[in-house]
C-alpha cells in the first residue's frame, strides 16, 4: 500500500545526548524518493553543520521528537532557518526488531513525509524563557513550602504553639519571637515588646504558647530551616525581578495580538488581573469606571497565575481555536488542571 507524499524535500532527526542522526527523504516528480543520511555532533559547532547540510540539500522542513531536553539545542539552531516540527514520540514509534539510530532517523522522515505525525505546540523563544522561569519559580515555592513544614515540624516537637496564636508563623512578629528564643535556648524572656500591636490573640495566650523546651538538635534544625527559607525567597524575588522584565514585552505584544486591544488596555488587564488574583500583595489597583482607560499601569505586578497564562498562550491564541479545553489541557497543572477522570466523573 503506497502512501500519499505530501513533503517532497524534508528530514527526520534522531536526537541523542551525544550524536544527531539526520535523514532528508527527496522525492522526484515520478514519486521516486532518495535518501540522504548523516551524523553530526550535538554540540554548537555540529549543529552549525546540520544547518549547514540542510540547506545544501535545500531541506526546510525538519521533524524530530521530543527527547527529554536534548531537542532544545537544536531547535533553537534550526528554527532559524528551517521550519522544525517536536513530535510527540508515541507518533513517531517505530515498528519492533532490528532498531538502530538511523533506521529511526528515517522512520521519522517517512512518517512526516506522508503528514502522518501531529505537531506539538512550541512558543517563541521570549515566551520559552518566560515559561522556563516561571516554571522555576514553581519549583522555588514547592521547595519553600517543604522547608516552612519542616520548620513547622520543629516547633511542634518543642511544644512551641506559635500556630495557634500567629496566623502566619513566619511573620514578622513570630520570626522575632523564634529568633529569641534560639539566641537564648531555656531562658523566660517577655513576648510583649516583639508582638506587632495589630495581633488579635492576647500577650498572655501567646507567652503561654512559647512555654516549651527546645532541644539542641532541633534548635540546629531549625537554625539551618529558618536560613534556608530566607535564602529561597532571595531566589525567588531575584527571579520574579526577571519574570516581570519578561511581561512588561508580554503587555505590548497582547495590544498587537488582540483586534481591539490597545497597549492601555493591555498594561491596565495584565496589571488588575494579576492583583486580583494574588491574594498575598496589599497593594490592588484601583478599578476604574466604564469607559475610563488608566494612562499609567503598574510598573510592578505581582506574578501569579496570570503570568502563566500569558506565558503559555496569548501571544499564539489561533494554535487553540479548535476548542477552549484545548487550550486548557496545555496549560501548566497549576494553572489549568487537565480533564482527568475518576470513577466515572469527570474532574
Amino acid at each position: 500500500m503506497a502512501f500519499k507524499v505530501f513533503r517532497k524535500n524534508c528530514c527526520g532527526l534522531d536526537v541523542h545526548k551525544t550524536w544527531i542522526y539526520a535523514c532528508i527523504g527527496i522525492t522526484d516528480t515520478n514519486g521516486r524518493t532518495e535518501y540522504r543520511q548523516s551524523r553530526f555532533s550535538s554540540f554548537s559547532r555540529g549543529l552549525l553543520e546540520l544547518a549547514d547540510w540542510l540547506s545544501s540539500y535545500s531541506c526546510k522542513e525538519v521533524c524530530m521528537e521530543s527527547a527529554g531536553k536534548y531537542w532544545i539545542p537544536v531547535f533553537n539552531i534550526l528554527e532559524k532557518t528551517c521550519w522544525v516540527t517536536l513530535a510527540h514520540p508515541k507518533y513517531t514509534k517505530p515498528q519492533k526488531g532490528n532498531k538502530t539510530d538511523r533506521k529511526d532517523a528515517k522512520w521519522i522522515c517517512d512518517l512526516f513525509m506522508c503528514d502522518m505525525i501531529k505537531p506539538s505546540f512550541i512558543p517563541p523563544p521570549d515566551i520559552r524563557q518566560l515559561r522556563d522561569l516561571m516554571r522555576y519559580r514553581m519549583k522555588l515555592t514547592n521547595m519553600l513550602t517543604g522547608e516552612k513544614n519542616r520548620a513547622s515540624n520543629c516547633l511542634t516537637v518543642s511544644n512551641l504553639k506559635l500556630d495557634d496564636v500567629f496566623s502566619d508563623v513566619f511573620g514578622k512578629s513570630s520570626r522575632s519571637i523564634i529568633s529569641c528564643i534560639l539566641e537564648h535556648p531555656g531562658d523566660t524572656f517577655d513576648v510583649k515588646p516583639f508582638v506587632d500591636r495589630r495581633c488579635k490573640h492576647p500577650i498572655e495566650e501567646i507567652q503561654a504558647a512559647v512555654d516549651g523546651a527546645v532541644s539542641r538538635e532541633q534548635a540546629a534544625k531549625l537554625k539551618e530551616c529558618l536560613q534556608h527559607i530566607d535564602e529561597i525567597n532571595a531566589h525567588k524575588k531575584n527571579i520574579e525581578t526577571e519574570i516581570l522584565r519578561l511581561t512588561e514585552q508580554c503587555c505590548f505584544k497582547l495590544s498587537s495580538v488582540l483586534p481591539g486591544v490597545g497597549q492601555g488596555h493591555a498594561n491596565w488587564a495584565f496589571g488588575r488581573a494579576a492583583a486580583v488574583a494574588d491574594v498575598q500583595t496589599n497593594a490592588m489597583l484601583a478599578l476604574p469606571e466604564r469607559g475610563e482607560i488608566p494612562r499609567r499601569a503598574s510598573t510592578h505586578p505581582p506574578v501569579t497565575g496570570v503570568t502563566a497564562v500569558t506565558a503559555d498562550s496569548v501571544l499564539d491564541l489561533y494554535r487553540f481555536s479548535r476548542h477552549s479545553r484545548h487550550c486548557c489541557h496545555w496549560q501548566e497543572p497549576d494553572v489549568a488542571p487537565g480533564g482527568h477522570g475518576c470513577g466515572g466523573f469527570q474532574s
